[in-house]
């Protein structure tokens, strides 16, 4: 039996924000709230569990990454919306009702995100939207980052791609699209998921009428190696799973050659022999993975 709603989050190391964003949840009798504690050092899945038994925790002893934790939670969710949230993220004021409001206005509707605001000083607003990615430079940003939020992103809108920090899916749309793809562990996987509903025929939404608050990257920091490594490597892996023709090696070229060489130039200027082998590996583990797929296809 289905529940309205599965509030679905993945700690990692991450007790003390996954409990503050407990405490912020407005809970109500139709929705289920499950965490799923990633490989953290200790069970914090068990700790959890004892402070909120009302709470559904699931232990992986291993680190699935990003989109495979939060498969693992959807395997478990009965709800007809999951919200997928991450950890380091509150509530305040009006929490889901918005969004899923939204998601009802349309069957084309599959994906939705709420306003996203910083979780610091005067909130600026971190996500109101994106851009379309660039099919060469990979790049495009976030509507409103940055701003104070006066009400200027107050109209909802399509938007190209949903922000993996807050995004409610309907079950309906997800049956038809799919699981997160779990190759990145880390970074763009929500950005790869969006392409996937986009493909199947469903449109993403921004809903400004919810607001969550995201403190930011405290799992990896803003300049670890591990960032550093799953964006280099990741951008590559998502121009070759949704780039065709010539503009996919037109942005290979782009990324390896240009921006791989000038971050590996910056690093070295900087003294940061950590983030200078995060980048070269980063590069280099994709292509490897790619020179093997060829030798197997012609072995």
């Amino acid at each position: 039996m289905y529940n309205e709603l599965s509030i679905i989050t993945v700690n990692y190391n991450g007790l003390e924000d996954t409990c503050a964003l407990i405490d912020s949840i407005p809970f109500n009798d139709r929705m289920e709230v499950i965490v799923v504690d990633n490989g953290s050092i200790t069970n914090e899945a068990v700790l959890i569990s004892q402070r909120y038994p009302y709470v559904i925790t699931i232990r992986s002893e291993q680190n699935l990454g990003f989109a495979g934790g939060n498969n693992l939670g959807i395997k478990a969710a009965r709800g007809k919306y999951l919200y997928l949230i991450n950890n380091d993220t509150i509530f305040k004021g009006e929490a889901f009702q918005a969004l899923i409001d939204r998601l009802n206005t349309s069957g084309k509707i599959g994906m939705v995100c709420p306003k996203i605001r910083f979780a610091w000083e005067n909130y600026p607003i971190q996500f109101a939207g994106y851009t379309p990615l660039s099919p060469i430079t990979m790049r495009n940003r976030a509507i409103g980052f940055g701003e104070k939020d006066i009400g200027q992103y107050d109209t909802p809108h399509p938007t190209p791609y949903a922000h993996g920090a807050a995004m409610m899916v309907s079950r309906k749309a997800l049956e038809c699209v799919g699981m997160m793809p779990e190759c990145y562990f880390l970074y763009y996987e929500e950005l790869d998921w969006s392409m996937m509903f986009r493909r199947a025929g469903y449109e993403i939404w921004y809903e400004p009428a919810s607001t969550i608050y995201h403190k930011e990257s405290r799992s990896t920091g803003q300049d670890s190696p591990l960032r550093t490594y799953y964006l280099t490597r990741n951008r590559l892996l998502f121009v070759k799973r949704n780039v065709k023709g010539v503009k996919k090696y037109a942005s290979y070229i782009y990324l390896i050659i240009i921006v791989g060489l000038r971050d590996m130039l910056k690093h070295i200027f900087k003294g940061r022999t950590d983030l200078l082998n995060a980048t070269y590996r980063g590069v280099r583990d994709f292509l490897n993975s790619q020179f093997s797929i060829l030798n197997f296809q012609f072995e």
